[in-house]
Formats: C-alpha cells, structure tokens, sequence
C-alpha cells in the first residue's frame, strides 16, 4: 500500500520525534493520527499545520480501553481503519547522564514503569489494530528503539532494558502476524539532536557522538523519521522481524 493511501497512528505524536514521524507522513499524502497523552496544545497546534489528513486523539497507551476507542474514533473520522502504527511514545524519561540512577539505585519500580510504556503501550497498539489489518490483508508496525540496546554508552538502565524487551517483542509479533500481510520492525536511533528528551544532554556529550561517528553527525529526528518511511513503504514489503539502527554508522550492526 503506498503511503498515500495510508492512515498512520503515531503515538506520543505531539513532540519530538514524533511530531517529525507525523510530519514526514502528512508530506507523502498520508492520513495521520497524532497520539498524544498531556502534550494538547502541540497536538492541537500540529493538527492545525497539518490540515484535513490529521486528526488529534488524547489516549494512554497503557490503558487498553483508551487504545481502543482512539482506533474506533480514527477509523470513522477517516472512513478506513488504521493501516500503520509507530510505536514512539516515550513515558516519563530524559536522557540525563548526570542525573541518571545508577546500577546501586535503580529500582523495580524505574524498570516496571519503562516496561509498561514500552511493552505494555505496544502490546495494546498492536492487538487494537490486528482484526483490520487482518481484514484488509495489510499491515505495518514500527517500534521505536535505541543504539544504547547494542551499544550502552550511557547505563541507563530502565530504558536500555525496555527497549530491549520491545526487540524480543518485536520479532515474535513479526513471527505470528507475517502470513496475513502484516511487517513488524524496529528503528533503534541514536540519540537525537535535540527532542525535549535529550535537553538534558550537554553539548560536550553531542560533539563525542559526532567525532566518535563515521558520518560526523548527531542524529536528528528527520533521520529517523526518513527510516520510518521506509518500514512503512512498500519498499519495505519482504523486510519484518528487522531492527534498523539510524545514528550515522555510530553502532555497526
């Protein structure tokens, strides 16, 4: 299906990353459904820039009933269900390297909470969108990881490990849902020069990144989005169970 014809859910749409997923969309023709939990007046804002192929829905992805009506409101605003969905939402976490707990004080609960957005949010994603994706023979999942995965620069614990789990989630989803037309994958970026996430990071930590790098740059949101078209393109079509790093050759997988 090409991205024109698609109605796209992007999750924690509003800022950041996402908001660059969502843009990247709407420039291809794309419907967009911008997700977002307590960032309103962004969502709202970015609805407006986008016009006509964009809706705003408030939801918690990790409240299932709350995933739910999101796709049912989606489905009749668009007249045609959710074909593609990026996992993107970030739950509570910055990028401080400083301020990070370390193996001594990190707690069940830092991990547990990380789990459920990673994991929990994407398990309700996928599952709300399975039945339509079935019916129409069509289907594109696309999680948003990290090269801290492969290579922890920066121990932070919780969100390393979540993303982790989302891999292992990934394949196996990819594994059960691939005879019906449906292509899960993963995009593991770098870290992103600048999201509100990443505020907290130092210009000193960027300019390592960039000469530790073989393209001597930071990667930016708009790299990573360019990869999201990607997975959702029927360039993409024999490609599922895959993760994609996107930080200029930083981790060479």
């Amino acid at each position: 299906m090409k991205l024109e014809n698609q109605v796209v859910l992007v999750t924690g749409g509003a800022r950041g990353l996402g908001k660059e997923i969502v843009k990247a969309f709407a420039n291809e023709g794309a419907r967009v459904v911008i997700n977002y939990f307590q960032s309103e007046e962004k969502a709202l804002s970015l609805k407006e820039e986008i016009g006509e192929k964009a809706i705003a829905i408030q939801a918690d992805i990790r409240d299932k009933g709350q995933i739910q009506n999101l796709f049912v409101e989606a489905k009749k605003h668009f007249d045609q269900p959710i074909t593609t969905v990026v996992n993107n939402a970030l739950i509570n976490f910055r990028f401080d390297p400083v301020a990070r707990k370390n193996a001594e004080d990190i707690s069940w609960e830092d991990y547990h909470n990380q789990l459920e957005g990673a994991i929990k949010g994407a398990l309700h994603t996928t599952q709300t969108a399975i039945p339509d994706m079935k019916e129409i023979g069509f289907g594109r999942m696309i999680m948003i990881g990290t090269n801290l995965v492969q290579n922890p620069v920066v121990a932070y614990h919780d969100y390393n490990t979540s993303k982790a789990a989302l891999l292992g989630f990934t394949r196996n989803i990819a594994k059960d849902l691939g005879a019906y037309g449906i292509n899960v994958n993963m995009i593991s970026g770098g870290l992103l020069q600048t999201t509100d996430a990443s505020s907290a990071t130092s210009e000193e930590v960027f300019q390592l990144i960039k000469d530790s790098t073989p393209l001597q740059k930071v990667t930016t949101p708009e790299d990573v989005a360019n990869a999201v078209l990607f997975f959702a393109s029927p360039w993409s079509s024999g490609v599922t169970g895959q993760n994609l790093v996107v930080d200029g050759g930083l981790v060479m997988d």
